[in-house]
């Protein structure tokens, strides 16, 4: 099975992990509708959705790019329309877009609180809401449906709250989306589940971040290879927690030193959540 023709909803595509997913679909030709805030380049953070979605058609795919504050919801449901007008519906949802603060109670004012909740537990449940009528009238149409959420296995231990407890309550809400709706859209032939890096990624965003070493990274393509493996397979495959490196080795994939930034690598920067 291939993405050729199909249809890709994908949030924070503008960069980093989500241009990755978007540019694997785009090698088989499929339609990739690029929703991100950045319009304007911006010094910091590399990337907009217009030069997404040239690397996007360039890779072989057509691409759609919409601004959107996934919080707004009637922005998120004028850019469904906008995809079904441009591409005639939607196969497959990516809930890749987040925001992050890692910080303690006392250094979380409640506007950063608000923002990762909105942008991830929130945002994340809007895009799936509006986007289900598309994906059930995919699955009614054989078209093997999917969502796809960018986060962590739910391990609810007091190490992955204690010195980020927002932060945690914002991923985590993102991974009950993918339990409550794997559950919910079962029996509507959509398969729904998380993917979550073991290591560390090398993303501009992560650049950001104090003490990450890029060097001791893995690389997007690492999400991206392990993404395209499940958006090809079955949507009767639901309701799991996938980690990339250990669901590529599942598939085969021996060398996973094409994926290290600096090739050789042995101790990477763990991942949060991760046991």
């Amino acid at each position: 099975m291939t993405l050729k023709g199909k249809t890709l909803f994908i949030t924070g595509a503008s960069r980093g992990i989500g241009l990755a997913i978007a540019k694997r679909a785009a090698q088989d030709g499929a339609n990739i509708v690029i929703i991100a805030k950045t319009s304007d380049p911006n010094p910091k953070l590399p990337g907009t959705i217009y030069s997404a979605a040239k690397e996007v058609e360039a890779a072989g795919g057509n691409a759609l790019p919409l601004a959107v504050d996934i919080r707004d919801d009637d922005a998120v449901v004028a850019a469904v329309a906008k995809a079904v007008e441009a591409f005639g519906g939607i196969d497959i949802l990516v809930n890749n877009a987040s925001a992050i603060s890692l910080t303690n109670t006392e250094a979380t004012p409640m506007k950063r609180f608000d923002l990762m909740n909105g942008i991830n537990a929130r945002g994340t449940y809007l895009c799936t809401s509006t986007c289900l009528p598309e994906l059930k009238k995919s699955a009614a149409a054989g078209r093997n449906p999917h969502v796809l959420t960018m986060s962590p296995p739910l391990s609810m231990k007091t190490h992955w709250f204690a010195a980020h407890t927002a932060y945690s309550m914002a991923k985590y809400g993102m991974s009950m989306c993918t339990l409550g709706h794997a559950g919910e859209f079962k029996k509507f032939g959509i398969g729904v589940n998380s993917l979550w890096p073991r290591t560390a990624i090398a993303t501009a965003a992560m650049q950001m971040i104090p003490g990450v070493d890029l060097a001791l990274c893995r690389k997007p393509e690492i999400l991206s290879d392990a993404a395209y493996l499940i958006l090809t397979g079955p949507s009767t495959v639901t309701g799991n927690f996938f980690i990339d490196d250990s669901l590529l080795i599942e598939h085969g994939v021996t060398d996973l030193d094409q994926y290290s930034v600096t090739p050789g690598t042995k101790n990477f920067v763990p991942d949060f959540f991760v046991d």
